[in-house]
């Protein structure tokens, strides 16, 4: 290889990897700039203080550790990963992996693994596994959050109740058990406060969109329980009081022993970073119309797993929630993660000691909130209406989820998707024997051109693309990414699919996320040539499209 073809490659693999910091900072960061970054990092820490506190609690450690993961994590995220607005954080999909490593190994085996797990990270960016991860289907990712969602809110039962619980368990079934061992021990005041803090939530959202209405919600409370004497727990009486600075770093001594038993435990915490992070940015970018890097993400969430755990953290992740407030509050860069990381740690130096005063019932209405967010009731009925195949991966990965473990939950889930997909492939060459399945699929090799019709005759501001062969989880994802290839503002976009024997959910989720992307960018799409089975299967899971026989009529509805 020649020292220019050299230099080229080089320029190439950086290019994976350049943080978006670096890219902002090229283009010109002016002081509008920073002004909407300001407003926008400043109303996610409101946001993010109790939610980073409330998820500390509901993992099994100290509220302080949860600040110290927005503050440390979040700032990192920020500044070295692949997405011009992902917030970073504790995230309710680690609670349950967090809460049984806490409560086998206590904090120390959690930084271990979590130190584990950021290198696991770091190493998966820099081979690029950050391209595959987003060919998990939507029924094994939905299956797993709603699970979660599930044990989140028994995690919490007893705090919302005021039930005495020493040591609950963390299995599921068990802990509900424990539940009714202590109903005797019920106390109304503390479902009181949860109560009036949901209402609280829920109104000042609905009244005051604009406030942060957690942390009204949360002074309120705590303010009315400390005039009062409410007879709650809090956090003062369950933690202590909140620090008002952090610890000194601490760099977890690994020994050979505890690689072996952290090992699973630390595989899990790396697959689920990975995956809600580049899902909560291809969420963003759905919300902005940019695109992240994904590898440059994974190695931004490794390197900040282990700045996370030794600053007495626990692990993070960019969080979907907060990541689309930073948007909607008007972000521009990734200087907004960094100053809701900053103003984190301001909030704790001045409010630390008033913090301590919050009710635990309160707290756990939070992640009540948290729990219905997650659970993505729509897309789990939308699912269950779809596909057999697509229902039942769902249902097994919701299962395994909450009765058996989340690592082994996603590796079934993964596995059995990949089965029913040989099988619906299976299908789809005995009914279309001349479709190149592979090649059809193949869209991220093939130039933009060609996979656009001829334009000659087509009216100004018109696009047309044709789709062939089984549109399942793996094609859905290259689909997407042609279709950010489109050049310009088009008025009108045509999908002609009269080739695509199938849709699975995913694909039908994708075509629902183009639709609603083009309906704000004012942008008319018709899909054309339907098949019946296709056709059914977006009529059972509720997609409303613009259909059309043939181009020729398409084009007439123009």
């Amino acid at each position: 290889m020649d020292s220019v073809s050299l230099q080229k490659s080089l320029r190439a693999a950086w290019g994976h990897f350049t943080p978006k910091l670096v890219t902002v900072f090229k283009e010109g960061y002016t002081a509008e700039r920073f002004k909407a970054d300001l407003f926008a990092g400043m109303t996610v820490a409101i946001v993010a203080m109790p939610l980073s506190m409330a998820l500390a609690i509901a993992s099994g450690v100290g509220p302080e550790r949860g600040l110290f993961t927005a503050i440390v994590a979040g700032f990192v995220i920020s500044a070295l990963g692949g997405s011009r607005h992902q917030i970073g954080g504790p995230t309710g999909a680690f609670v349950v992996v967090v809460y049984g490593v806490v409560a086998r190994y206590g904090y120390t085996g959690l930084a271990v693994a979590t130190v584990m797990a950021g290198l696991m990270l770091i190493a998966a960016g820099w081979v690029k596994l950050g391209t595959f991860i987003k060919y998990i289907p939507y029924p094994v990712v939905t299956g797993f959050t709603t699970g979660i969602a599930l044990i989140i809110f028994s995690s919490q039962v007893g705090d919302l109740l005021g039930l005495k619980l020493n040591h609950p368990p963390a299995d599921v079934l068990e802990r509900w058990e424990a539940y009714l061992a202590a109903i005797n021990t019920f106390h109304w005041q503390a479902l009181f406060i949860a109560v009036l803090t949901l209402l609280l939530i829920i109104g000042v959202q609905l009244r005051w969109p604009r406030i942060p209405s957690l942390l009204v919600a949360i002074a309120a409370v705590a303010a009315f329980t400390l005039v009062l004497h409410v007879p709650v727990e809090t956090i003062a009486t369950r933690f202590g009081s909140i620090p008002r600075m952090l610890p000194p770093p601490q760099v977890p001594l690994i020994g050979f022993a505890q690689i072996r038993q952290l090992f699973p435990a630390a595989l899990t915490i790396a697959l689920l970073g990975g995956i809600e992070s580049l899902l909560s940015a291809v969420v963003a970018d759905g919300m902005t119309g940019r695109r992240h890097r994904s590898n440059c993400e994974l190695v931004a969430q490794g390197f900040a797993n282990i700045a996370s755990a030794c600053m007495g953290g626990i692990p993070a992740t960019g969080a979907i929630a907060r990541t689309a407030t930073n948007i909607r509050a008007g972000a521009r860069t990734p200087v907004a993660g960094m100053i809701h990381a900053a103003g984190v740690l301001i909030m704790m130096l001045v409010l630390a000691p008033l913090v301590s005063y919050v009710p635990l019932a309160a707290l756990g209405a939070v992640l009540v909130l948290v729990c219905y967010n997650m659970a993505e009731f729509a897309t789990f009925a939308a699912i269950l209406r779809g596909p057999r195949g697509d229902a039942a991966l769902l249902l097994i990965t919701f299962a395994l989820t909450v009765l058996v473990d989340l690592s082994v939950a996603i590796g079934v889930g993964v596995v059995l998707s990949a089965l029913f997909f040989m099988h619906r492939m299976a299908e789809s060459v005995a009914l279309e024997k001349g479709i190149p399945l592979l090649a059809s699929d193949a869209l991220e090799n093939m130039p933009d051109q060609a996979t656009r019709l001829e334009r000659r005759a087509l009216p100004r501001g018109v696009e047309v693309f044709r789709l062939n062969g089984p549109f399942f989880f793996g094609a859905a994802a290259q689909f997407e990414e042609v279709l950010y290839r489109v050049g310009g503002r088009p008025r009108a976009i045509i999908l002609i699919l009269e080739d695509v024997p199938l849709i699975d959910a995913t694909g039908v989720m994708i075509i629902k996320k183009f639709l609603k992307v083009a309906a704000t960018a004012h942008a008319k799409v018709i899909l054309c040539g339907l098949r019946p089975e296709a056709k059914e299967v977006l009529a059972s899971m509720r997609v409303e499209t613009d259909q059309a026989e043939t181009l020729d009529e398409a084009l007439k509805r123009l």
